[in-house]
């Protein structure tokens, strides 16, 4: 059984990733919607789909995720019951009338290859419901380190993980969640293989008013994606190539390019270099800041 987690805070489309769940041809599912103590109601809303999906609602008294969208996360996963899969579902997100039904299909071979992460294509779309992007599709089985360098896209609602996984390890908290979802997926596959279900598609809302389509919250995504490929060097560089790591490193020196200001990135950065004994790499960092300060004078 599958436990679709809703971290329910905004109204504006929420009825549409319901009535997407009410549209699946497989109800094998239970619905768990924890409201981060939202000031938009959705009680009455809920009343429409009473009867169409199994789900439970619950109102936390306390907003978690305007100071932590991962603490927001794991209260809502504590509201399950004993699913052995979980799907965190945005808000604002819909499913394909097959998704689950498609889950189910593959679900003896998932097991039988002991895959803990499980994707979906993917398609973009705006505050209009309208499409504006090609649908993304992935290779069935792919190792969880090449699509990190493989230039994709990704988000939360587009997975499904083996609940088991998310409890013990959790998501790591990198400011407004950015990356903490791509983090998850590489620990929860143990940087293993994520088994992509390409016959359906999952539809994800960038809009104004989500976190994916605010231009304000611009530098905060820059301090995460630092904060992640710091995690990386730090803590898991042991699971990449030689060739990968340096792009690890080119990635995480592009976060300081972008915000000379941080000067604590500055250090970070350098120490790693040291710590890896890597002359060469720091002489290339150095040369990389001198050549874009340069090039805006």
């Amino acid at each position: 059984m599958i436990a679709i987690v809703i971290p329910y805070y905004k109204l504006s489309f929420f009825e549409e990733a319901l009535q997407s769940l009410a549209n699946q041809t497989d109800k094998r599912f239970k619905v768990y919607i924890g409201d981060d103590d939202s000031p938009e109601n959705p009680l009455d809303l809920l009343k429409k789909f009473k009867d169409k999906f199994n789900f439970l609602y619950h109102r936390f008294e306390t907003n978690l995720g305007g100071n932590s969208l991962t603490q927001q996360w794991h209260r809502c996963i504590t509201l399950t019951e004993k699913e052995e899969w979980i799907m965190i579902l945005g808000d604002d997100d819909v499913l394909e009338e097959n998704t689950i039904e498609e889950f189910y299909k593959k679900l003896p071979e998932i097991k039988s290859e002991g895959i803990n992460v499980i994707r979906y294509a993917t398609q973009i779309f705006n505050e209009k419901s309208n499409t504006n992007s090609e649908i993304y599709y992935h290779p069935t089985k792919e190792k969880s380190t090449d699509f990190l360098f493989r230039r994709s896209r990704s988000s939360l609602s587009e997975y499904i993980f083996l609940k088991e996984k998310v409890l013990k390890i959790g998501f790591v908290d990198f400011p407004l969640a950015w990356y903490s979802d791509v983090l998850g997926v590489l620990e929860f596959s143990a940087f293993g293989i994520v088994f992509t279900i390409n016959e359906s598609v999952i539809k994800i809302r960038v809009s104004s008013i989500s976190i994916s389509g605010n231009i304000l919250y611009s530098k905060k995504k820059n301090n995460s994606k630092f904060d992640f490929y710091y995690y990386l060097l730090s803590h898991k560089k042991h699971f990449f190539s030689k060739t990968q790591q340096e792009e690890l490193f080119l990635n995480i020196s592009t976060c300081y390019i972008n915000d000379k200001k941080r000067i604590p990135f500055f250090f970070k950065i350098s120490w790693l270099y040291i710590k890896n004994l890597s002359i060469v790499g720091f002489s290339r960092f150095i040369r990389l800041i001198l050549f874009y300060t340069f090039k805006k004078k």
